[in-house]
C-alpha cells in the first residue's frame, strides 16, 4: 500500500518563497509508485493541505485531514520548510508528540543549527572542526563597535543569528559600514551574528544516510558573480553565481571537506538531509553553517550534488523518506 506523505511548505520567515519552490520539487518528483504526496501549507494563519484552488483544514489534534469524504493519516512528512518553524525545531517538537516521522534534524539539532551563534560555539570545541572567530549582538544592547572588530576585524560578515537565504546579509569592509550592516540584520532577527570574512574556495557538502550508510555527495564549489561578493540571495537565486560539482579542489581536500562534513553531523546529531558549508582557507576548511532543510529546487545544489553522484530526484527523496520509515 502507498504511503501517504504530507509535503509541508510555507512557513513564517521570509525565505517561504523558497519553500514553495522546494515543496513542489519534491511533490512532482516523489516516486508515486510508492508514495501520494499531498501538498500542506503551513502557516500562522492555517494549516491546510492544498487541492489547486481548495483547502482542506489539517486538525492539528492529530495532523489528519477530511479530504473528499475521506479521513486522511499521514504515515510521514516530508518537510521543505526553510526557515521558522520547520527548521528550528518547533514543528519536529509537534511531529515527535503525535509520533509521526519526519525528515530533517531533530528537535534539539534543529533549534541548534538554527542559532548560528550558539552552533559555532558548540562546534569550537569539536576537535577536527574550524571555526571563524564570530560574535553575538542582542538587540537593544549597546556595544562599542570598536570592541566588535577587536574580537573579529575587517572585513567581517553581519548576518542575523536565526535564518537563512542571505536574507540581512551584509559584507562590511569599514568600520562606517557595521553599524548599517547590524541595523540591516536586526530587520530580520532580534540577534545579529558578526563573523570574520573568510578569505577563501567556498564549496559545500550534501550529506544524509543511504541504505543505511552515512554518505557524502559530491562537493560544489560556489563562484559568485553577485555585486555584493558573496553568496548572497542574488546568487542562490537569481543565477548569480557559477555552482560547481565536482569542487575544482584536490581529493586529499575533498576527503577533508567531506569526512569533516560527517563528523559535523554526527556531533549535532543530524538526520535525513542536511548541507554543510565551508570557505577553505590555505587548505583549512571553515565551517560556515550547517543547514537541516536545504534547497531542494531542481536547480538547488543539493539536487545537482545527487545527479553528480547518480542519485535522480525520485531516488534522493526515497532515500529520505525511507530512513524515516524503517
Amino acid at each position: 500500500m502507498k504511503k501517504k506523505i504530507a509535503v509541508i511548505t510555507g512557513g513564517d520567515s521570509h525565505e517561504r518563497v523558497i519553500s514553495f519552490k522546494s515543496a513542489k520539487v519534491v511533490h512532482k518528483y516523489l516516486d508515486k509508485e510508492k508514495y501520494e504526496p499531498y501538498l500542506v501549507h503551513i502557516d500562522k494563519s492555517q494549516w491546510a493541505l492544498v487541492d489547486g484552488e481548495t483547502n482542506y483544514l489539517i486538525d492539528k489534534n492529530d495532523f489528519s485531514v477530511d479530504y473528499n469524504g475521506d479521513k486522511i493519516k499521514f504515515d510521514a512528512v516530508f518537510n521543505a520548510i526553510h526557515g521558522t518553524p520547520g527548521e528550528d525545531g518547533k514543528l519536529q517538537g509537534y511531529f515527535d508528540l503525535l509520533g509521526v516521522p519526519y525528515t530533517s534534524a531533530g528537535v534539539l539539532a534543529s533549534a541548534l543549527t538554527f542559532n548560528k551563534g550558539i552552533c559555532n560555539q558548540f562546534l569550537r570545541k569539536v576537535e577536527g572542526v574550524n571555526v571563524a572567530p564570530s560574535m553575538v549582538i542582542h538587540k537593544g544592547f549597546e556595544l562599542p563597535l570598536s570592541e566588535v572588530l577587536d574580537k573579529v576585524g575587517l572585513p567581517c560578515f553581519v548576518k542575523p543569528n536565526n535564518g537563512g537565504s542571505s536574507f540581512g546579509v551584509s559584507k562590511v569592509t569599514s568600520e562606517s559600514e557595521l553599524a548599517p550592516a547590524i541595523t540591516k540584520a536586526l530587520e530580520h532577527d532580534t540577534h545579529v551574528l558578526v563573523e570574520r570574512f573568510v578569505k577563501g574556495t567556498e564549496v559545500t557538502c550534501g550529506v544524509l544516510y543511504i541504505n543505511g550508510k552515512l554518505t557524502t555527495l559530491p562537493l560544489t564549489e560556489i563562484v559568485t558573480k553577485s555585486q555584493s561578493g558573496f553568496f548572497d540571495f542574488s546568487a542562490k537565486y537569481e543565477g548569480m553565481s557559477d555552482e560547481i560539482t565536482p569542487a575544482r579542489i584536490s581529493d586529499e581536500l575533498t576527503q577533508k571537506v567531506q569526512e569533516t562534513t560527517k563528523l559535523i553531523y554526527k556531533t549535532i546529531g543530524l538526520k535525513s538531509l542536511a548541507r554543510i558549508d565551508f570557505i577553505i582557507e590555505n587548505d583549512i576548511p571553515y565551517v560556515i553553517e550547517a543547514n537541516t532543510t536545504p534547497g531542494l529546487s531542481e536547480e538547488s545544489i543539493v539536487p545537482q550534488q545527487a545527479r553528480e553522484y547518480g542519485l535522480s530526484l525520485p531516488e534522493l527523496f526515497d532515500a529520505m523518506l525511507q530512513e524515516e520509515l524503517k
